[in-house]
């Protein structure tokens, strides 16, 4: 999966300059610019992309399955004197 991580994005970035919309005057539901309407498009499929990649392609190593554990004279209080 982590395969597909990389050439998704790069794809991503490509998408984001999108000139082929910069000059399109065509307005979707007649008040909103298509131009606007791709990006918020843009954007769930990123938001989607960004949780695939988490979800499918996170590196093992980094995630801590134990917590630490906790020392009852530890405190994040100021120390006692």
């Amino acid at each position: 999966m982590r395969s597909i991580v990389w050439p998704l994005l790069a794809l991503l970035v490509i998408l984001h300059h999108d000139f082929w919309f910069w000059n399109d005057p065509t307005l979707v539901a007649g008040w909103f610019p298509i131009g606007l309407m791709y990006h918020v498009g843009l954007s769930i499929v990123a938001a989607a992309f960004w949780l695939f990649a988490v979800k499918c392609a996170w590196p093992t190593e980094l995630v801590d399955e134990q917590p630490s554990p906790v020392n009852a004279g530890d405190s994040a209080e100021a120390p006692q004197a």
